[in-house]
């Protein structure tokens, strides 16, 4: 049996072999096909890219941003989600405002009171600053034709005067005007029942006309002032465009820069240390000051140059330092006759990042006691002035004992204009240099408005 099946056995593997011997067998060729064409070749897709993607385009400028508050700082976190805040803050919202071309009107509401136009969606109300915040054509053609066109050149509608005024930077295409829709002062809104806008007209044109006490009826006070009652703090595009102050008295005119510098010249020069470039950082880098048509044959060299630099930052920190002195009201305390100020004092470099610009180190705040949102209050001021309104329930009953304690705050028109215009300039953080001419006059007319003590 074992025999037989080795021979069949056999005999299928010679015909298996057969069969595949067979079927490999070449058959007879087919007719010929057309010619092909012999196409273009395309253009290699890393020339293109490397265009742009090199280390001296794309990769420096990713890697100045690094340095700049733009790329490390918290507020595309602290404000995501938030509608009104976030299209300075967060990179989808700015984008929505720009392209849908939101106003920065108020409106009347159904409940008769007034809101803020300006404000983005809650689905865009996200994300970091990165290069397409700015820079709206990226990754469009693929070139380094995509990096020049900006998000927004057009002119910008100040939100701090509800849209009645615009800012318009011409110089270079409108490129500052880019920097402006953000760097710009929030508005003041009014704490009685329409909630509209603070007319700064009546604060200059009526002086003496109490602005907030607390013995007049809530309808009659305009707004009831708070540890941060401010303009918040992207003040520098205003200041430099001669804009956003209370103008008491008169003589107001602009420096060169308003007309002949853009925000770039100086905030983006060639790169030196941490400065310049995409870093964003003007302090310690005058290349950009010192070129064509600007300060080339009185060169600014370092912060000691007197001419341009010093003399002009030493004066406006003085009227700083004038305006904050008369900025203050006498109380009685336990007995005894105190001045208070004001403006708080805050000498933390930390929390206060104008703190060298005063004497005092005044932070643009209002030295209003409140123990939640300024809880040292009482290590840099002396004394400070009475919570308004009744304390919320998170405060101990020491916290509320102590805070009856405190002199009542009362602010004339005039007042009110001067704590804006103080916050301002400080705030602005170049001590006149963004715009001489405008800062001293403001804060030289604001002095003359006010009593003498």
């Amino acid at each position: 049996m074992k025999k037989t099946f080795l021979v069949i056995g056999v005999g299928f593997l010679f015909i298996g072999a057969s069969i595949f011997s067979a079927c490999t067998k070449e058959g007879p060729m087919g007719k010929t096909g057309p010619a092909g064409v012999d196409g273009k070749d395309g253009v290699d897709a890393s020339t293109t890219c490397t265009e742009c993607h090199n280390p001296a385009t794309v990769e420096l400028a990713a890697t100045e941003f690094e340095f700049s508050k733009h790329s490390y700082g918290e507020a595309a976190f602290e404000e995501s989600g938030n509608v009104g805040c976030s299209p300075c803050h967060a990179s989808e919202a700015f984008q929505y405002v720009c392209k849908n071309n939101v106003p920065s009107t108020f409106t009347m509401g159904a409940d008769n009171r007034w809101t803020n136009s300006y404000s983005t969606i809650a689905t865009a109300a996200i994300g970091e600053i990165t290069c397409v915040t700015c820079h709206s054509s990226l990754h469009t053609t693929y070139t380094s034709a995509d990096i020049p066109a900006l998000t927004t050149v057009a002119p910008v509608s100040m939100t701090f005067f509800g849209g009645a005024k615009e800012i318009n930077l011409t110089q270079g295409g409108g490129i500052s005007n880019l920097c402006v829709k953000c760097h710009q002062p929030r508005p003041f809104t009014n704490s009685n029942t329409n909630k509209n806008v603070l007319n700064y007209d009546s604060l200059k044109n009526f002086p003496t006309v109490l602005f907030y006490d607390a013995a007049q009826a809530n309808g009659l006070n305009k707004i009831k002032p708070s540890y941060r009652t401010h303009t918040h703090y992207g003040t520098a595009g205003a200041v430099f465009a001669g804009k956003g102050g209370v103008e008491f008295g008169s003589g107001y005119t602009n420096s060169l820069h308003t007309t002949k510098a853009t925000c770039q010249d100086c905030h983006m020069a060639t790169q030196t240390g941490r400065a310049g470039g995409h870093t964003f950082v003007a302090k310690g880098n005058f290349t950009g000051c010192n070129t064509d048509g600007c300060h080339k044959d009185a060169p600014i060299t370092a912060a000691t140059t007197t001419k341009y630099w010093k003399q002009t930052r030493d004066n406006v920190k003085s009227l700083l330092d004038q305006l904050a002195a008369k900025l203050t009201k006498v109380a009685t305390i336990d007995g005894n006759s105190v001045t208070v100020d004001i403006l708080n004092r805050n000498k933390d470099t930390e929390s206060n990042m104008w703190a060298a610009l005063t004497t005092n180190s005044y932070d643009g705040y209002l030295n209003i006691y409140d123990p939640i949102t300024n809880p040292s209050v009482q290590t840099y001021n002396a004394s400070s002035f009475q919570y308004i309104g009744t304390p919320p329930s998170t405060w101990s009953q020491a916290q509320k004992d102590y805070n009856a304690t405190l002199p009542k705050i009362t602010l004339t028109n005039a007042q009110m204009g001067a704590l804006i215009n103080f916050q301002l300039c400080l705030r602005d953080y170049s001590l006149g240099i963004h715009n001489t001419t405008y800062t001293t006059t403001l804060l030289t007319n604001t002095l003359a408005a006010l009593p003498s003590k």
